[in-house]
């Protein structure tokens, strides 16, 4: 647990606790607390840069729809005077949308972007292919610190199971074909024509790509796009894909490699960093398709790779 996962916990626990116990003691057991979904301190990414704005000290508190009609509103007049009179400093509007009094519905269904059945705790496979990798790990980051009512945490649990098969395999395989096509082949292409820009573009596709498919293979959501090489550092003990990954956004573009340099497409320019990096990063992760048994052919030119994944 992060430092202000800590420090929101103790607030919880000495601010309003007390005040859920006394003003509501019917439904002490009904409210689930905890601190969960956007911002970098529900992640525990939080550092003095992040926290020129809408940083402060607060819980979110879920509850029932049918909860927010008993109680709700009058239990989110009192958490507001609470945070008013107990913490001033950085308690923005906009924080305050994401801390107090919410319904369980509401909350996964406003990050998701779907219409979520929290009631049944149950999600379609139409469901699941709506959904953005970012915003599943928003809705399962930081800590529930109660839910007694088990609720809240019931539909966090079902999303923490990961994808369904199909929609795991699909995922890979459209980003395999991403990967492919823009490092692979079109930053080669628009290397020989000499666009700069175009060229810029395929590395960037590729990086988002590459770095979405180590996710989907250790069977992991990625946070926000500005968090997600950390997250993948975190979580690559070895370090050696994410070093990859950062050499090749280090890499400054090299007009000389590609002079008097043709372009075929069954052959690669290793005069060119980029192109080799481009390759080795594709064969750590045909490697991870094959440790996970999802391909059983060689290559590491990933669109090889895209009908043998598809789900069948």
């Amino acid at each position: 647990m992060t430092a202000v996962i800590e420090k929101n916990r103790r607030f919880y626990e000495r601010e309003v606790a007390g005040l859920i116990h006394t003003r509501f003691p019917e439904y002490e057991r009904r409210i689930a607390v905890g601190i969960v979904g956007e911002g970098s301190d529900c992640f525990g990414y939080d550092d003095e840069i992040s926290r020129d704005h809408d940083f402060g000290t607060g819980v979110c508190l879920w509850v029932t729809e049918e909860d927010m009609g008993r109680f709700g509103f009058q239990l989110s007049i009192a958490y507001n005077e609470l945070v008013d009179r107990v913490e001033r400093s950085y308690y923005t509007e906009r924080l305050r949308e994401r801390r107090g009094v919410m319904t369980i519905h509401d909350f996964y269904s406003d990050i998701l972007h779907i219409d979520c059945d929290t009631d049944n705790c149950q999600m379609t496979e139409s469901d699941w292919y709506k959904l953005d990798h970012s915003c599943l790990k928003t809705a399962t980051n930081g800590e529930v610190f109660r839910d007694d009512l088990g609720k809240f945490t019931a539909f966090r649990n079902l999303l923490l199971a990961y994808y369904p098969d199909r929609v795991w395999k699909t995922r890979i395989a459209e980003q395999l074909h991403l990967y492919a096509s823009s490092l692979q082949v079109n930053y080669a292409r628009c290397m020989s024509r000499g666009d700069i820009v175009a060229a810029e573009l395929c590395r960037s596709q590729g990086l988002r790509s590459a770095m979405e498919l180590y996710f989907l293979l250790k069977r992991e959501y990625p946070p926000y796009y500005k968090w997600t090489y950390r997250a993948m550092s975190d979580l690559d003990a070895e370090g050696i894909f994410s070093a990859k990954i950062r050499e090749l956004a280090e890499e400054m573009i090299d007009r000389n490699a590609w002079n008097g340099t043709r372009y075929h497409p069954n052959r690669q320019n290793y005069k060119d960093r980029i192109v080799s990096l481009s390759e080795e990063i594709g064969s750590e992760i045909e490697l991870m398709l094959k440790e996970r048994q999802l391909i059983t052919s060689p290559g590491r030119y990933l669109e090889l790779h895209v009908n043998e994944v598809l789900p069948k």
